[in-house]
C-alpha cells in the first residue's frame, strides 16, 4: 500500500467532516434568511450555539455511517459517477436514520427544511471535494509518478497480453509495468526488485504453472511485502480477496490486515500507547538510568542492532551487560568484533535453544543490576522511543539480531514483513522458553489475524507474563 494512497484516504475523513459541518451551517443560514422566513416562519427556537453543538455531533454520526458503508476503502478505482452515487447513498442512509430518530423524539430538532437542505448541500459539497481530491491524486500519479504501482506480469498468453495493453493505454489506473516474464524466475524477480522495485506481481497463466513454482513466487511476494495476484484455480488459501481486474477474475493473496486502514489505526495506537508508557514508566526509567550510571558508567543505553521490517535498525535497551561485552552502533568496530566473537563462543558452549535464535544459560556478561533488569524485561523500557520513532510497534514479532536472521529458513522470514514489537504473541505465550518454530508460528498467526483488539489483549497479558519463571 502506497503512502500517498494512505494519505489521501486518511485525508477524506477530515474533509468529509468539514463538508458535512459546512452543509449544515449553510442550510441553517439559508433557513434564517428573511426571504425564506417570509414564506415559512420559523417554528423552532434553537440558537446558533445550540445548533452548532448538535451539528458537530451529527457530523461524527455521518462519518461513522460513511465508514460502515465502505466510503473509505483504500485504492478505489471507481469512476466519478459511481463515486457520486456512493456519496448520495451514504448521505441518504444517514438522513433516513436521523429522520427515524426524530420520529421518536421531536425535541432533538424539528426543522425539516434544515435537514433536507443540509442533506442536499452535503451531497454536493462532499461530491465536489472528492472529485477535487481524486483529480489531485490523479495529477500526482500521472504527471509526477507519486503513488505509482510498479507491476511485473508473469505469463505468456492472451490474458497477459490483454492486461499489458490496457495498462499501457490507461495511465490513470496507476500502474507502471517494470517487467514481463514468460515463466516464474525468482532470480530475475530479485534483479528487477533491486533495480526498480516491485509493488505487485500478477501471475496470469492459469493451469500452466507447477504448484511448487507458484508457492515459491507466493513466498517471495510475502517476504518482500509485494502484492501477489493470480488467476483463480491456482492456489488454495483462506486469506485472499477475489476481484475483477481489467475484465479478468483474479485472486489476491492477503498478507495481513495491517494493510490500508489497519496500518493507520495501529500507528495511531502505537503513538498514544508509547506516550502513555513513557509517562507511566518515566520515573522508573530515570531511577534505572541513575543506578546503571553509578554502578558501571556510560553508556547507560546501548543501541543493539536488530532486523526490522525495513532492514537493520538500532533497538534501544538499558545496558544490562558489562561494557566489554556490549555491542552496538555507539561502540567502535574493533570493540564490536571482540564482543561478537565472545558471543559466538558463548552460543556454541552455553546456548539452550535450537535454531537460529540463541539463549545463553548462566550468561557471564550480565552485570548485577543487569540480571534483574532482564529478568523482568525492564531493560526494554527505552523501546517506547523506538515506537515513537516508527521503527517498532507496541505489539509485533520480536526483532532479532542480524547474526540470528542470517540463519532463518525461508518461511521464517515472514516475521520480517511487519514492524517488530516490544511485546507479542510469543512473549505472552511462553516468553523465551518457546522454541523458535513455535515463536514463528505464533507470529505468523498474529500477522494474518491482526486486530486492534488483539493488540490490546496481548498488552494486557504482557504484565503477568513478565513474572513467569524463565530458564536462566
Amino acid at each position: 500500500m502506497k503512502k500517498s494512497e494512505l494519505f489521501f484516504s486518511a485525508l477524506q475523513v477530515p474533509i468529509d467532516y468539514a463538508m458535512i459541518v459546512l452543509a449544515g451551517a449553510l442550510s441553517f443560514w439559508l433557513r434564517g434568511a428573511e426571504e425564506i422566513k417570509n414564506i415559512a416562519p420559523l417554528n423552532y427556537t434553537f440558537s446558533p450555539r445550540q445548533y452548532a453543538q448538535i451539528l458537530l455531533t451529527v457530523a461524527v454520526f455521518f462519518i461513522a455511517v460513511f465508514a460502515l458503508d465502505g466510503m473509505y476503502y483504500i485504492r478505489s478505482n471507481k469512476s466519478t459517477g459511481k463515486e457520486i452515487y456512493r456519496v448520495f447513498r451514504a448521505v441518504t442512509i444517514g438522513l433516513m436514520l436521523i429522520v427515524l430518530g426524530l420520529f421518536f423524539n421531536r425535541d432533538w430538532y424539528s426543522s425539516r427544511f434544515v435537514i433536507i437542505f443540509g442533506g442536499i448541500f452535503a451531497i454536493l459539497l462532499i461530491s465536489l471535494s472528492r472529485i477535487s481530491l481524486r483529480a489531485l491524486q490523479r495529477f500526482l500519479l500521472i504527471k509526477k509518478g507519486i503513488g505509482i504501482h510498479r507491476l511485473v506480469l508473469v505469463g505468456d498468453n492472451k490474458i497477459c497480453e490483454g492486461i499489458y495493453r490496457q495498462i499501457k493505454k490507461r495511465p490513470d489506473l496507476g500502474y507502471k509495468i517494470v517487467g514481463q516474464m514468460d515463466k516464474i524466475s525468482i532470480e530475475t524477480l530479485q534483479k528487477i526488485k533491486n533495480k526498480t522495485g516491485i509493488d505487485e506481481i500478477i501471475e496470469c497463466s492459469p493451469g500452466q504453472v507447477k504448484i511448487e513454482e507458484l508457492y515459491l513466487l507466493k513466498e517471495f511476494c510475502l517476504h518482500n511485502r509485494i502484492t501477489f495476484k493470480y488467476i483463480p484455480a491456482l492456489i488454495e488459501t483462506t486469506n485472499f480477496k477475489l476481484e475483477i481486474f481489467l475484465g479478468e477474475p483474479m485472486i489476491e493473496v492477503k498478507n495481513t490486515p495491517l494493510d490500508g486502514w489497519g496500518k493507520i489505526i495501529k500507528r495511531l495506537f502505537d503513538i498514544l500507547g508509547a506516550l502513555i508508557g513513557i509517562i507511566i514508566f518515566g520515573l522508573p526509567m530515570l531511577i534505572i538510568y541513575l543506578v546503571i550510571l553509578i554502578q558501571s558508567g556510560q553508556p547507560v543505553i546501548f543501541f543493539n542492532r536488530r532486523m526490522g521490517h525495513k532492514g537493520p535498525f538500532d533497538l534501544y535497551k538499558f545496558r544490562y551487560m558489562k561494557k566489554e561485552y556490549s555491542h552496538g552502533s555507539q561502540f567502535s568496530e574493533e570493540h564490536n568484533k571482540r564482543a561478537l566473537a565472545f558471543l559466538e563462543d558463548l552460543i556454541k558452549k552455553q546456548s539452550i535453544k535450537d535454531g537460529p535464535v540463541y539463549k545463553i544459560k548462566n550468561d557471564p556478561r550480565k552485570t548485577r543490576i543487569g540480571a534483574f533488569l532482564e529478568r523482568y524485561s525492564l531493560d526494554e523500557l527505552p523501546q517506547f522511543f523506538n515506537v515513537l520513532k516508527g521503527n517498532m510497534s507496541l505489539v509485533g514479532p520480536r526483532p532479532h539480531q542480524p547474526i540470528e536472521v542470517e540463519k532463518y529458513q525461508e518461511y521464517q522470514k515472514r516475521v520480517l514483513t511487519i514492524k517488530p514489537g516490544i511485546t507479542g504473541m510469543a512473549q505472552v505465550s511462553g516468553r523465551s522458553d518457546l522454541s523458535f518454530d513455535d515463536e514463528v508460528r505464533l507470529d505468523i498467526y498474529y500477522i494474518e489475524h491482526w486486530s486492534l483488539w488483539l493488540d490490546i489483549l496481548i498488552i494486557l497479558k504482557t504484565f503477568p507474563a513478565l513474572f513467569k519463571k524463565r530458564r536462566n
